[in-house]
């Protein structure tokens, strides 16, 4: 059985680290979830002590069972923490920590033979511990400003040296050996994501785009619900890069957004009207504050309105007030001297 193992181990473990994180993948509902938060905690727990365990021997005569459990709960955590950020992010605007995740999962298994070894592990384990922390308080304190953020950085912290009491009592030699390292990698990794955020490069989180459009027209209903009008297109609807708006002089547009917000978390966002100028860059033609409440799974419902419009690529960037990207809606305006033939639709 050990010969078979050695034989197969990085397939196994590969196979470990995928398995958890396709799993998390397709069974993560909401960010505010209390299964879904609870499951991310135990494998927080169950990575711990793995860690620690796996830690403990000199020999690193690791088994079958330890190093592969980890992997899986390697992968649960980062699959999790992947798709909850994914969903609360544009990716033109934050894919640097997007990609950090995705590297974080590659670097673990590529190097996971190395000398230091405890350091690598546990430098994951707080990176997963801090990415939690950040969309964990926000829900938590029903709040969504630069406190929240510092607060979370204090709590990841505060877990991480609780989890160096533990493994210094359960393997103070494997600790010793590893201290400089971890404490490098630490402070790189706290230093790289107090960055990250600061320079609005990490996802709003908990916050996420439910739905969003560019219409002609957006009325609400004695329903409640609200009517849009659009121009009527065929394939290229479903591209979004792919739209054109036809627009006589003096028309509006109407940008439309349903994002979500957990629990009573009550905040603001802004509709930032952007179109490319001559040099191929992005200037801002309109800002509009608008107000966002929390609790509702399909999202809470805003528009806002613009008039004057020159032809050319626009786009209305979905922003919280710090200037971090929810979304962006890509469209381009064409001159028109008829009217548009519209479609109208419900958002309920």
């Amino acid at each position: 059985m050990r010969h078979w193992y050695e034989t197969y181990e990085r397939r196994l473990s590969v196979a470990s680290l995928i398995g958890g994180f396709i799993f998390d993948s397709l069974t993560m509902q909401r960010v505010d979830n209390l299964w879904d938060n609870l499951w991310i905690t135990f494998n927080i727990f169950l990575s711990a002590y793995c860690v620690i365990m796996l830690s403990r021997n000199k020999e690193r005569e690791e088994g079958f069972w330890l190093p592969n459990i980890l992997q899986f709960s390697f992968g649960a955590l980062f699959g999790s923490i992947f798709v909850f950020y994914l969903r609360s992010s544009a990716l033109s605007a934050t894919w640097p920590f997007i990609a950090l995740l995705l590297f974080a999962l590659l670097i673990n298994e590529f190097f996971q033979k190395r000398y230091t070894q405890l350091a690598l592990r546990l430098s994951f384990l707080y990176f997963a511990i801090f990415s939690f922390s950040i969309f964990l308080m926000p829900i938590a304190t029903k709040s969504l400003n630069d406190g929240v953020f510092v607060l979370s950085g204090l709590v990841s912290l505060a877990v991480l040296w609780v989890l160096l009491k533990l493994i210094v009592r359960f393997a103070r030699e494997s600790f010793i050996e590893n201290r400089t390292h971890i404490w490098s990698f630490v402070t790189v990794i706290f230093v790289g994501i107090n960055t990250l955020y600061f320079t609005n490069l990490i996802p709003p989180i908990p916050l996420s785009l439910k739905d969003s459009g560019i219409y002609h027209s957006v009325e609400r209903d004695s329903r409640g619900n609200y009517v849009v009008g659009e121009e009527e297109m065929g394939w290229e609807k479903y591209l979004p890069f792919a739209i054109k708006i036809h627009l006589g002089s003096g028309e509006p547009l109407y940008a439309y957004t349903a994002v979500y917000s957990p629990g009573s978390l009550n905040t603001n966002i802004v509709h930032k009207w952007q179109y490319k100028d001559n040099k191929g860059e992005w200037q801002t033609s309109t800002e509009i504050p608008l107000f966002l409440a929390g609790g509702r799974v399909e999202g809470f419902r805003t528009f806002s309105h613009k008039y004057q419009f020159t032809p050319g690529d626009w786009r209305v960037s979905v922003e919280t007030p710090r200037g971090q990207v929810i979304s962006r809606i890509n469209f381009k305006v064409l001159s028109s001297t008829g009217s548009s033939t519209l479609v109208y639709s419900v958002k309920k």
